[in-house]
């Protein structure tokens, strides 16, 4: 038998060589195929306006546009383990009720006078509120208001999906009955440090909180960000926490807000997170790879995982506020966070 011919009999018998596949199954280092990436606000608005019109939530269910990296169409994704999409909704609308393993969060964007029912409870939108919508939790959206609402839908179900876990089921009705009070999940818990002492962990890793109201992160960064000294890499970052652990917000997801002060031209920076940005106001650049993303209000980036970064505030005299996501709560749950210096370029 000559090697040739014992290769192509391996083929028929489920085997294959390791050494011809040992620099693919153990890289020097991570290689994402996602690629650096903008979706600009301005361009995709439209769009969603002229979808809004011409395509109801009876026939679409969800109508989102999907923030597809051009690095990961097949399956679709923004970054390798998460998912970015802009979501709208009309006044007297309703979308249907479902659930999903997948956890889920939603970051207004535009609107009032919309909300989302969270196993039964109402939870109000305004612009920069951070709604939780966690893992089999059923969820729908109802439109009270008199202009469009739209919203920055994220999920994890690219690592779900990856894992072959992922589960989706409708509820019986189009909406499900509100049974507990309106964002009790909220008001409960945002008072500083003061947590209910009779309740406890659900045990998920996911925080019971159901919407950090913009408010609140604003009185936060304004309460310390002239006087903090911040981080030279990602401004004055602040993360949202689940007040039972103080870790994050939800199991797979981690996010944070963060104020670039005028002038802020930051160090550069590379981890094994995967991560979205979207921009909550200001204009600058985040540079990522060597490729220059300028950004502007509510505009989203991609930072791949291990891809090397910085961001600038381009306004001599004007804060950028950003908020991001990342897979870093599984990173480190699975002992994969890497950390260290880097420059990506000007």
């Amino acid at each position: 038998m000559t090697d040739d011919q014992a290769y192509q009999n391996l083929e028929g018998l489920g085997a294959a060589p390791l050494w011809r596949f040992y620099g693919n199954l153990f890289p020097a280092q991570p290689r994402s195929r996602a690629v650096p990436f903008r979706w600009s606000w301005q361009d995709l608005r439209p769009h969603l306006l002229h979808f809004s019109k011409t395509l109801s939530l009876h026939e679409a269910e969800r109508r989102v546009l999907m923030l597809v990296n051009p690095g990961l169409t097949d399956p679709p994704a923004t970054v390798t383990t998460l998912y970015a999409g802009l979501q709208i909704i009309l006044p007297g609308e309703t979308a249907q009720a479902h659930r999903h393993t997948s956890n889920a969060f939603r970051f207004v964007l535009e609107g009032e006078g919309a909300y989302t029912t969270v196993n039964g409870e109402p939870v109000r939108m305004a612009p920069g509120d951070l709604l939780l919508t966690p893992g089999w939790h059923w969820h729908d959206h109802t439109h009270q208001g008199d202009a469009p609402m739209i919203w920055l839908d994220a999920l994890d179900y690219p690592l779900v999906n990856a894992l072959e876990a992922g589960f989706y089921e409708q509820y019986h009705q189009r909406l499900q009955p509100l049974t507990r009070t309106a964002d009790l999940g909220s008001r409960q818990f945002l008072h500083g440090r003061l947590t209910p002492t009779w309740l406890t962990p659900d045990g998920t890793g996911n925080s019971p909180v159901t919407r950090y109201p913009w408010q609140e992160t604003a009185r936060a960064l304004d309460a310390i960000a002239d006087d903090a000294t911040g981080s030279e890499v990602d401004g004055i970052a602040l993360e949202y926490t689940d007040p039972f652990t103080g870790g994050p917000v939800m199991s797979t997801i981690g996010c944070r807000i963060h104020r670039l002060r005028p002038g802020f031209d930051g160090a550069g920076r590379r981890h094994t997170a995967s991560t979205i940005v979207n921009v909550v106001r200001g204009e600058g650049a985040t540079i990522v790879d060597g490729v220059r993303l300028e950004w502007s209000e509510h505009d989203t980036i991609a930072i791949p995982g291990w891809a090397t970064y910085r961001h600038v505030n381009a306004s001599a005299s004007q804060d950028a506020v950003l908020f991001s996501y990342s897979d870093e709560p599984v990173m480190r749950a699975l002992g994969l966070y890497r950390t260290e210096p880097g420059d990506p370029g000007a």
